[in-house]
């Protein structure tokens, strides 16, 4: 529970706000095409928050980044908001597991900029700069330079400006891998903040306990060429920890879930957990 003792919690529609229709992509090397994806099919209702797990190699990066728009796949398509999407767009915002800050800024300097692309003035970018900073906690860090952060800081600042963009869809790509254990336990709360806050969020990791800790429902993929094999909902109240027992368990049906054969399942979001 938080400081108040309220349980984090949204309500969110049953329409999508992403659906990724029988997408496929392949890579060309001097032995010929290599797939990565076969037919992956999910939606993700807006206001859900959902991770993709899978083995190493099965195409979760692939695949986030052609929700991205930042790779095109070979067959399929991906809606956003009933829309194709053909490239990247603000409404949907990435975060990295290595910081993409620009050193020459400061901390509230690599925010702003994320707000002038949006046409904000000046002394309406320093409010909302400082309102997110708040957010993920570094408002008192806010004149720093990314060389003068820690790893962790560094993430609630790619956060920050991710926010800035004001994407309705946070993309995150095992953002929280390089760091440590109680670094990554701090960033699980401020996500979970985040989420509650209004965005919904689509989150590749490898670690099936902090896919739990995080999500309504969690995405299993199969070995490569990747495709969603089996959904794990997780209907426990957050904040959660990695620790809890409830959590043990469901991630425990997770990994049965990646070392089982293959399973024909519904992926459409808003339709389990809470």
């Amino acid at each position: 529970m938080t400081e108040t003792g309220q349980h984090w919690s949204r309500s969110r529609s049953v329409d999508p706000i992403l659906a990724v229709e029988r997408v496929r992509k392949e890579f060309r090397s001097p032995r010929g095409a290599v797939a990565a994806l076969r037919d992956v099919t999910f939606t993700l209702a807006e206001g859900e928050f959902a991770c993709i797990v899978g083995p190493s190699g099965c195409g979760k990066s692939t695949l986030l980044s052609i929700v991205a728009g930042l790779e095109r796949p070979n067959g399929g398509r991906v809606l956003f908001a009933g829309r194709q999407v053909t490239g990247p767009g603000a409404e949907r915002a990435m975060v990295f597991q290595e910081p993409a800050l620009f050193p020459w800024l400061s901390v509230r300097g690599n925010v702003e900029f994320a707000l002038k692309l949006r046409g904000m003035g000046r002394g309406e970018r320093r409010e909302q700069a400082e309102r997110l900073l708040e957010l993920v906690g570094l408002l008192r860090f806010q004149g720093l330079h990314p060389h003068e952060l820690s790893g962790g800081m560094k993430q609630r600042a790619q956060l920050a400006r991710a926010l800035a963009v004001g994407s309705r869809l946070l993309l995150m790509d095992e953002p929280f891998g390089a760091l440590d254990a109680q670094t990554r336990e701090d960033l699980y709360e401020e996500v979970q903040r985040i989420w509650a806050a209004g965005t919904s969020v689509l989150l590749v990791t490898h670690d099936v306990r902090e896919a739990v800790v995080l999500a309504d429902r969690v995405l299993v993929m199969t070995p490569a060429p990747g495709s969603i094999k089996r959904e794990v909902p997780v209907p426990l109240p957050r904040p959660r920890r990695p620790d809890g027992h409830e959590v043990v368990d469901v991630a425990a049906e997770v990994r049965e879930a990646l070392r089982s054969e293959p399973v024909t399942a519904s992926v459409s979001g808003g339709r389990h957990g809470r």
